[in-house]
């Protein structure tokens, strides 16, 4: 498990975060339902070449979760460059995975962050998005937030499951399950789906372009949540290279292929 000993109160939120290993800054984002642990067989991979810092998004993993919170894309990208600034970046290298993705876009083209290089995967960035059952819970979220916890973690443990092409292991689910589970933890996981809206998305689709700095985009082939084609054309407005399909991985490329994201990252960096 990654350790994330440190606080910080950004956009009036508590986010939590850490950092390991020791040269250029290095800025991992995860992504949605998940939290910084889906980086816990990767990070360490990559310490003895990066000062390597991660957190938790608004409202998810360790960081605060509270009652009429704003977890929404809006406050994700004004979150990072508020961490940005903590942690005195200007240049870093970035991966971002899903809602990680949409992050380190929408901090790129409307806060004016700029990045050594990005490496992103799988990413919440091109409309449409948003499955039926996230649909179905904007529609109903007190309904789900409400209901009894062994049905609750019924749910969360499949809808995790689909994230993956293979089983997850045990130790994985629980990892994943436990930010969302008791009185905090329940109401949180439906507020964060009811939150999700393509708007935050399609507001910087207009902008989207060759950033300038290095960027590989992956994508797992089997991915049911973003198919592969959608990692074919971000690579197209963002990337002066096509995309890198992952084989025998779907959208949590982190457990399916882990080795994937340390080689892409390493390539990125050998490249610089």
């Amino acid at each position: 498990m990654l350790d994330l000993p440190n606080t910080a109160t950004i956009a009036g939120n508590t986010v939590r975060w850490g950092r390991i290993g020791s040269g250029p800054p290095l800025v991992a984002i995860h992504g949605t339902p998940f939290s910084s642990q889906v980086w816990r067989r990767i990070l360490p991979e990559l310490a003895d070449r990066r000062s390597v810092y991660y957190f938790d998004l608004v409202g998810y993993g360790a960081s605060e979760k509270r009652a009429g919170q704003d977890v929404s894309l809006a406050v994700q990208n004004r979150a990072l460059a508020g961490l940005f600034a903590e942690w005195q970046l200007e240049r870093p290298d970035v991966l971002a995975h899903d809602f990680g993705g949409a992050t380190a876009l929408r901090a790129w083209y409307l806060d004016g962050l700029r990045y050594a290089s990005l490496t992103i995967f799988d990413a919440v960035a091109l409309a449409p998005w948003g499955s039926p059952f996230v649909q179905h819970v904007r529609n109903h979220e007190a309904a789900f937030a409400g209901m009894p916890d062994y049905m609750h973690r019924a749910l969360l443990r499949a809808y995790l499951q689909t994230a993956a092409h293979k089983p997850l292991s045990e130790e994985a689910l629980e990892i994943y399950s436990a930010p969302w589970l008791g009185p905090v933890g329940q109401p949180a996981f439906y507020r964060q789906i009811a939150q999700m809206d393509q708007r935050f998305t399609d507001e910087i689709a207009p902008l989207l372009g060759r950033l300038d700095c290095p960027v590989s985009v992956l994508w797992g082939t089997e991915d049911d949540w973003i198919p592969f084609e959608k990692g074919v054309e971000l690579a197209g407005l963002i990337s002066d290279r096509p995309v890198q399909p992952v084989s025998d991985a779907g959208h949590l490329v982190q457990e399916d292929r882990p080795e994937a994201i340390v080689a892409a990252v390493l390539r990125q960096i050998q490249r610089r």
